[in-house]
């Protein structure tokens, strides 16, 4: 049976050369990074070498990279200290941000007040700018969340336009984006934001590993105390395996990236064109279907079933070999459906079933066509 892996902004295979720089760390570099001894040492001096490395290809200070356990933490860390330490009333955001923002915010507005403006979003899922400037004039002490790529439907925000009216208006600046990192450049001195965020099983790293940029004197204090690790912002012990394994991941990502950036491109594009022709009734949730106004990375559409069939659609894909999604892997336990296509869609296209399926350069063109003969297969069955 074929085995195509079309999941890829859930979580990416690891790339062989980083299983292998983790093995050798796991195996030879066992030391605490607090202890003082030579074992010790080594492994800090690891840790701070990939700290270096990643704010180099950032274009950031090495202090201003902090590591997490990934994206969730990250963005949890950044809004909770942010109004708990740097006077943060009001949060700026929108309703098809990442759970990981929508439900810290939630919880900030039960627990501190926090006054949370949601952006509106038109129908192919952008957020409107003209509304987010005028919520930025009559708000003091703002914070704004929206992230780069929707992990859902792809949009891409104009980041460093938002980051340039933050900045106007006097209001700090987070986008999580777990999405982009690794798959788009960056230059953190061009772009004034004050935090992002990023996790490395998104761009062929490992699980339970990630960082957030914090800009310089930003004012915020640990969130998870009990050591002095990371600069004092997050305690516990640093995984170095992990770390080690973020910094190979990303290495690759940016030596590789205009190849196998357009590598993947070319799969998305491929993909596009030939399921418009094998299935003349698809559609393309928010600017999925289009390829300059979003990620090259994946694609969301709706395919022409009844409801009542599409029960079986994943199970059908999965006997196939196919792995793909109906959203984001950390909603797959709801029963509610995305918050992102509800925000969207019509009633009548919520009962239409929607699948995404994401790429990466492990992908080929022979498993696109595999997977557009066998949806095609299941729509006319």
């Amino acid at each position: 049976m074929a085995k195509v892996y079309l999941d890829n902004a859930a979580t990416t295979p690891v790339r062989k050369e980083v299983v292998a720089c983790m093995h050798e760390a796991l195996s030879q570099c066992f030391g605490n990074p607090s202890s003082t001894h030579g074992y010790g040492r080594t492994a800090k001096s690891g840790v701070e070498h990939a700290r270096k490395t990643i704010a180099k290809i950032l274009n950031a200070q090495p202090s201003e990279i902090i590591f997490t356990s990934g994206g969730t933490e990250a963005d949890n860390m950044i809004l909770r200290c942010a109004v708990r330490d740097m006077n943060v009333k009001t949060i700026i955001t929108s309703r098809i941000e990442h759970h990981a923002v929508l439900h810290t915010v939630e919880d900030l507005e039960k627990e501190y007040g926090t006054h949370v403006i949601f952006l509106e979003v038109d129908a192919k899922g952008s957020v409107n700018l003209d509304e987010l400037e005028e919520a930025l004039k009559n708000n003091e002490n703002t914070l704004v969340s929206l992230m780069h790529i929707n992990n859902e439907i792809g949009n891409m925000l104009d980041i460093k336009a938002v980051a340039l009216m933050c900045k106007q208006y006097g209001a700090l600046f987070h986008s999580d984006t777990v999405q982009s990192i690794g798959h788009y450049s960056w230059d953190l001195e061009d772009i004034p934001i004050d935090f992002i965020t990023a996790a490395a099983h998104k761009f062929h790293g490992p699980k339970g590993i990630g960082f957030a940029f914090i800009r310089k004197n930003s004012g915020i204090k640990p969130m998870i105390v009990g050591g002095a690790q990371e600069r004092g912002y997050r305690a516990g012990t640093e995984p170095y395996h992990n770390i080690v394994g973020l910094e190979c991941a990303f290495v690759a990502a940016y030596d590789k990236l205009e190849e196998e950036s357009d590598y993947v491109k070319g799969l998305k594009a491929h993909f596009i064109k030939e399921i418009k022709k094998a299935i003349p009734g698809i559609a393309f949730n928010g600017l999925s279907g289009d390829m300059e106004n979003s990620t090259y990375t994946m694609v969301n559409l709706r395919l022409p079933i009844p409801q009542k069939k599409a029960l079986m659609l994943l199970f059908h894909l999965d006997l196939k070999g196919i792995a793909c999604s109906k959203g984001s892997a950390c909603q797959s336990g709801s029963s509610n459906g995305s918050h992102v296509l509800s925000e969207i869609l019509t009633e009548e296209e919520m009962a239409i079933p929607s699948l995404r399926f994401s790429f990466s350069k492990f992908n080929t063109k022979e498993e696109i066509d595999y997977t557009i003969g066998v949806l095609k297969e299941f729509v006319e069955s």
